[in-house]
């Protein structure tokens, strides 16, 4: 049995029982608590709480911050008024509960019958800041959690400077495994470099609670980054630890800190937020054919607002600054004061361009099959792939087995190994895992392939392999601000026209 479902049901069972010794002190019959629905009916009568409160013990989620809030009357209720004892009664309810239903030295108090309690200033300002804290914390945790765009690789369908929510029951909130930290912060203390926002004293398993739905193809993605669990200080995420190693060598990496800082390890739910497009499911087969994706054999045409790199030649005369920003081009064009420009255009936007009277001619720039790319995954040169011809590449998926050799060992190293926590040694021609001499293997997760929609300027998965399902963190939603980081408040830095939209 999943130790989550284990621990939740003993956790369950133990509360229960301390609920049973309540509801009989409040002079209530003890069974009714085993009764679904009606036991909580009874429960907020005991704490003399209005009954539309039931409302919000039907939604979920929500559901679980309520339930800690009648944690809290019910521990008034045994003239428990200090924060000590109301935070013993939300962090161990399986305990305290019982205690109180069953200990003879506690016994009930009507709140009708409570003296009133005077705080100090201080008090009810430090109450309201808890409660505030542990209500954003569980909405943040379990049910949405705002994220700022940082970078271009989602463009057109995501600006940089667009603030966005993101849904964590559409896929299903997880557990933290670093369940000690700081709120409201990622994984460095504010105001520090490198100090750590969270503590290893207790790492958590991966477990994800029931979602709303499955991770699609073409659904947008927030997920921690894959190649993020070994990371240099100096360089964070703009280049990974291992592409590091790749350029400079282990030596170097580990030992010029002037140069590349600490390295150091990030638990899963602590490495960087990644947000990309999902294009390729579990067991999915992805290629990329002079820039087009094909997934099963099927070439791709609906991904969000897709743009490419594109050679422009004019007739020697310059596009006009206001027509760059008519065509909606925001990354900063590149021009040679000969007419020959490279920009970064959605479909939208060359069809437009095209029309212009000074344009001769325009021409995608596509990286020929066979040109190879040492950045591509998986770093084998037998695989001659770069951006815009790459793959065939399966995505594996939980439970499917494939057979291993040193032909393809370079797409399953990580996984098997880093993902999947298995002892990967490969000797003398052969594969050993956990000890075992092995030509096959079978997965134990499901994963993703990501994609930016800036098809020409995104790190994503052909630059790192696999998302596993243990890394997603929810699913972008809806935009709520746009901000242009390029213009003053005065000069249209609000995008008006990109404000509360659908993140498709």
């Amino acid at each position: 049995m999943n130790i989550y479902l284990l621990l939740s049901l003993l956790f369950f069972v133990a509360s229960i029982v301390g609920l049973y010794g309540i509801f009989q002190k409040a002079e209530y019959k003890g069974w009714m608590v085993i009764i679904p629905f009606y036991n909580f009916y009874i429960w907020l009568k005991i704490i003399k709480k209005p009954i539309w409160w039931y409302i919000f013990l039907l939604i979920p989620f929500i559901n679980v911050f309520v339930i800690l809030l009648m944690i809290v009357e019910v521990c008034k209720c045994f003239k428990k008024y200090g924060l000590g004892p109301q935070a013993l009664g939300v962090l161990f309810p399986w305990v305290y509960l019982p205690y109180l239903g069953f200990s003879s030295k506690e016994t009930y108090l009507d709140p009708a019958l409570r003296p009133e309690i005077k705080k100090t200033q201080i008090r009810e300002w430090l109450d309201a800041i808890i409660f505030a804290v542990i209500a954003a914390s569980i909405i943040r945790i379990f049910l949405i959690e705002a994220y700022t765009i940082p970078t271009s690789s989602m463009e057109k369908t995501l600006l940089v400077g667009d603030y966005l929510f993101v849904s964590k029951v559409s896929f299903g909130p997880k557990v933290p495994n670093t369940p000690l930290s700081f709120p409201f912060v990622h994984h460095t203390l504010p105001l520090t470099e490198n100090t750590k926002s969270y503590l290893e004293w207790i790492e958590l398993p991966y477990y994800r609670f029931p979602g709303l739905a499955k991770i699609k193809n073409m659904d947008v993605v927030v997920f921690n980054y894959p190649d993020g669990d070994t990371v240099s200080t100096k360089f964070q995420s703009n280049a990974s630890y291992y592409q590091l190693v790749r350029q400079f060598g282990r030596d170097a990496v580990w030992n010029n800190k002037g140069y590349f800082g600490d390295i150091i390890a990030r638990p899963v739910d602590k490495r960087e937020n990644f947000i990309k497009r999902c294009i390729g499911i579990s067991g999915d087969s992805i290629r990329i054919v002079d820039r087009k994706v094909y997934i099963n054999g099927i070439e791709e045409k609906n991904s969000g607002k897709r743009q490419f790199k594109y050679l422009v030649q004019t007739d020697g005369s310059t596009i006009n600054e206001r027509n760059i920003e008519k065509l909606d081009i925001t990354e900063t064009p590149s021009y040679d004061n000969s007419g020959h420009y490279e920009l970064t255009l959605s479909d939208e936007s060359l069809a437009k361009l095209r029309q212009f009277s000074n344009v001769r001619f325009i021409q995608p720039i596509i990286q020929p099959k066979g040109v190879y790319d040492p950045n591509m995954f998986p770093f084998d040169s037998t695989y001659r792939w770069n951006v815009d011809n790459f793959g065939p590449v399966y995505v594996p998926k939980k439970g499917v087995t494939v057979s291993l050799n040193n032909h393809n060992i370079c797409f399953y190293r990580r996984v098997i190994k880093v993902f999947e926590g298995n002892k990967l040694e490969e000797k003398e021609g052969k594969i050993f895992i956990n000890g075992k001499e092995s030509n096959s293997y079978t997965f134990k997760m499901n994963y993703f392939w990501m994609m930016g929609d800036n098809r020409h300027n995104s790190a994503d998965s052909r630059y790192w392999g696999f998302v596993p399902e243990d890394h997603v963190v929810g699913k972008a939603v809806f935009v709520w601000l746009s901000l242009d980081p390029n213009k003053s408040l005065l000069a249209g830095k609000i995008r008006f026209n990109k404000l509360f939209r659908i993140v498709k």
